[in-house]
């Protein structure tokens, strides 16, 4: 069994210090309420440390625990336990270090007498504006397991959505890894191989192995600055995206990038829409809406360009004209939500144009990734079996004079 140190009130209001033995820490903390003790504090003695659970913790949730996270709450939720209950048996399965300390600290606030919407909202780091919404919705309306239920919906969406962007960027990367290593061994290991076998006609060599030979060797003596160079000139701009006005400056620049900035747009046009449905079909007023919505936007220009949105819609200006005005999202998506607009659909027809915009941003991708594939592996092929013939070359002119 496990010591579990604590500290009580009792019920005069005096506190209480002490340690008992335990399985686990609901069976303990209910075996101190049985006994009317009000718990401020219970630790497992010899549990990590909050400092090395936070080297443990790096980084935020990844999105498809948090929709894990929801789906077994909602299951919870739907079985009728205690509130408490639940929150015990989520932060038994959270696995994420950091936020099952954040999970305890949300349920000490519940026992406090907080709704769940108003301690989930102290933890934005796991906690978005949406989810805060979305909760909220489902308290105030009754129906929380409805309201969950679209979220979760939307969840897989999102997460389908980032799968495709994931993968129609990796496969690139790794086949141009996989290149560049290639000729690097050949450089590198197969190349000097060669150079000693070549030994005092390396003066009669064919002008490209020549060429060749002159470029290793003057790389070679410039892949350390060079190296230092490069991994300074990432750390530099890691640093200075991680400022707000980088993040403006990058994200604005990738949007006017050729192919890469037609995908980011609608990519962003995605999230928005799709985003904005589901707060709106919740009943949440459309200011409000947009202002939640506008955490889930991932290119921070466009999020700070709904800024003067919301300040529009206050005034009286209509959504599509509001979003209109930055000239970011594409010129159908603003004349699709014009029309929900004036036909009283707006919740609907952000779903399709999400819908729309999905769709369409698959095709894209998949036409992407089915020509960059094979020009990759063309490029790659052209390059080691250029590297390969021009070391052969002395053989050949060696082999044709022998011959000859």
């Amino acid at each position: 069994m496990a010591v579990f140190a604590y500290r009580v009130a009792r019920p005069d209001g005096s506190t209480l210090h002490g340690h008992v033995e335990g399985d686990t820490e609901p069976v303990v903390r209910a075996k101190l309420e049985a006994q009317g003790f009000l718990i401020f504090n219970l630790h497992c003695r010899g549990a990590p440390s909050v400092k090395a659970e936070s080297l443990r913790s790096w980084g935020k949730l990844p999105l498809g625990q948090f929709l894990i996270f929801n789906q077994e709450l909602l299951a919870l939720v739907k079985s009728g336990l205690p509130v408490l209950r639940i929150w015990d048996l989520l932060i038994e399965r959270a696995g994420h270090a950091g936020f099952q300390r954040t999970l305890r600290e949300v349920r000490e606030d519940i026992r406090g007498g907080a709704s769940a919407s108003e301690a989930v909202a102290k933890h934005p780091i796991y906690f978005q504006e949406l989810y805060v919404a979305t909760v909220k919705a489902g308290e105030q309306s009754g129906n929380l397991p409805e309201v969950l239920q679209r979220y979760i919906a939307y969840l897989k969406l999102m997460v389908g959505l980032r799968q495709k962007v994931t993968k129609a960027i990796s496969y690139p990367l790794v086949l141009i890894c996989i290149g560049l290593t290639v000729v690097g061994f050949l450089l590198t290991y197969v190349m000097p191989t060669f150079v000693s076998v070549y030994g005092e006609s390396a003066k009669t060599l064919p002008w490209a192995t020549q060429v060749l030979l002159d470029v290793v060797a003057h790389a070679e003596s410039r892949v350390l600055p060079a190296g230092i160079i490069m991994v300074a000139l990432v750390l530099g701009l890691h640093t200075y995206y991680a400022t707000s006005a980088g993040q403006l400056v990058l994200d604005r620049l990738v949007l006017k990038l050729p192919l890469v900035g037609q995908i980011a747009v609608k990519h962003n046009t995605v999230q928005l829409t799709r985003t904005l449905g589901t707060i709106l079909a919740g009943g949440t007023p459309l200011v409000d809406a947009l202002q939640g919505a506008q955490g889930a936007i991932s290119n921070r220009w466009i999020s700070q360009e709904m800024i003067g949105a919301v300040n529009e819609i206050r005034e009286g200006t209509t959504l599509a004209d509001a979003l209109d005005r930055p000239k970011v999202l594409p010129k159908l998506a603003i004349e699709m939500l014009s029309v929900g607009e004036e036909t009283g659909s707006l919740d609907t027809m952000l779903r399709d144009v999400a819908e729309f915009y999905e769709a369409d941003l698959d095709t894209r991708l998949t036409q992407l990734t089915t020509w960059i594939e094979p020009a990759l592996l063309l490029l790659m092929g052209m390059l080691v079996g250029g590297i390969v013939i021009v070391m052969y070359l002395p053989i050949f002119q060696m082999a044709g004079a022998v011959g000859g």
